[in-house]
């Protein structure tokens, strides 16, 4: 229920503000990770080591970046749930844009030596630090102002902005590798992508300036206050959903993201063609997104995320070993990325609604954004870490697939104990 003294348009003006900023966040994400070959030879080859190592240090301030989410979520989820999700995205923008602009003048490492690291890696910090009080609140934003039946429509367009900035950001980078020349791009071609933050936040902070508080947030303010005797209910809340989001987190990554570097590293695919296959990837999980979306308001969130984290779980090492085959032609290839990608988007499109939905409004900000965070740490963060690190170690190129199926195995369970009623009940406590 919509409260009469909101603009009957105020819920699509929500979606459209709470939609932007995450759509910055992640098209610098993907620039970071589409030209991690390139930012590794200009601020992590140290000298007399090999390209291997400056991949895993490049991939490392990647982590570093994940794990300063979580804490984003708290320090910015607390005070969105005190005093508006409204302020605080504004805060939170306005800080990310400038973080990820900064990137784009930090001296070379052939420059300023070890500082040039330092100064990368502490910008990545920053970026994870006020990324993690960006989900929290455009999820709360969006499923607070969503008419009744169709919160998993409005999560969904949060999901799908993800996937808008991941192929802004793989469009751009494979316009750059088009326009320019390998030389130009490694001197100065890299840093164009960081600040085209700038422009899009502006257009962003305009957005969110315009729009108004959440009719929940509203709502719970005017209540009494009570005495919050509830810590332990939300800290098993948010265990649940890393659980229930931790094939999401991994899947997402290994193959909207870290796909480019494995086919370049480990199965020596030309730049250009491991950049058309995280295209087409990114495609097909923005295929799927908001129709799983839409589907899990009629059928359920639980239905529609079992039937996807099965899949994944059943198809994970097939997919691979499609991949990996030399009789594999490029149209074979981008089938089956588009396929893994699909699987990906119908997690995606019900998963911001059922965080929402495991939390009451006075700790939604907090708890969704620390649940998502968290789980993103361990298990996107990670995963360049993880997969680039053991197949150093054992030569063995099917951990990405046996990577994804772990974590299937337990988001199956998590999954399980959702009820099926979740998507029906109000948001209100």
């Amino acid at each position: 229920m919509q409260p009469s003294h909101f603009a009957p348009d105020a819920h699509k003006r929500a979606l459209i503000a709470g939609s932007i900023g995450n759509f910055i966040e992640w098209y610098e994400f993907a620039v970071y990770g589409f030209l991690a070959t390139v930012i590794a030879k200009n601020f992590f080859q140290l000298e007399g080591d090999a390209g291997l190592t400056s991949l895993l240090l490049t991939y490392a301030s990647f982590a570093i970046a994940f794990f300063f989410r979580p804490l984003g979520a708290v320090v910015f989820g607390r005070i969105g749930d005190r005093i508006g999700r409204k302020p605080t995205l504004i805060i939170v923008l306005v800080l990310m844009t400038l973080a990820t602009a900064a990137i784009g003048i930090v001296p070379v490492y052939a420059s300023i030596g070890i500082a040039a690291p330092l100064m990368m890696t502490l910008l990545r910090i920053l970026q994870g630090l006020f990324a993690g009080g960006e989900y929290g609140g455009a999820v709360s934003l969006m499923t607070e102002f969503a008419p009744r039946g169709k919160r998993g429509l409005y999560g969904a367009w949060q999901s799908f902005t993800v996937a808008l900035g991941l192929l802004a950001g793989a469009g751009i980078v494979a316009l750059l590798s088009a326009l320019l020349t390998p030389e130009a791009l490694h001197d100065w071609g890299w840093r164009i992508p960081f600040f085209l933050a700038l422009p899009m936040g502006a257009v962003a902070l305009w957005l969110r300036v315009s729009m108004e508080e959440t009719p929940s947030f509203v709502q719970q303010q005017e209540k009494p206050v009570v005495a919050q005797a509830h810590t332990a209910a939300t800290l098993k809340a948010i265990v649940m959903g890393i659980g229930r989001v931790m094939v999401w987190s991994a899947a997402g990554y290994t193959y909207l993201v870290i796909m480019p570097t494995y086919l370049q590293s480990a199965l020596h695919t030309g730049f250009n063609q491991a950049l058309l296959i995280a295209v087409i990837s990114n495609i097909g999980f923005a295929l799927t997104i908001i129709p799983s979306g839409i589907l899990s308001d009629r059928i359920g969130r639980r239905t529609v995320m079992l039937i996807a984290t099965g899949l994944l779980l059943i198809l994970a090492l097939p997919l691979l070993k499609i991949l990996q085959a030399d009789s594999s032609t490029l149209a074979v290839k981008a089938i089956v990325v588009l396929v893994a990608g699909g699987l990906v988007g119908m997690l995606a499109g019900p998963g911001p609604a059922m965080l929402s939905e495991m939390f009451p409004t006075r700790v939604r900000y907090t708890g969704l954004g620390l649940a998502y965070s968290l789980s993103n740490a361990i298990f996107s963060g990670c995963a360049g870490l993880i997969i680039t690190g053991l197949i150093k170690e054992t030569g063995n190129l099917d951990i990405p697939a046996y990577y994804v199926m772990a974590t299937a195995v337990v988001s199956i369970v998590a999954l399980m104990t959702l009820r099926k009623d979740d998507h029906l009940r109000s948001l209100e406590e």
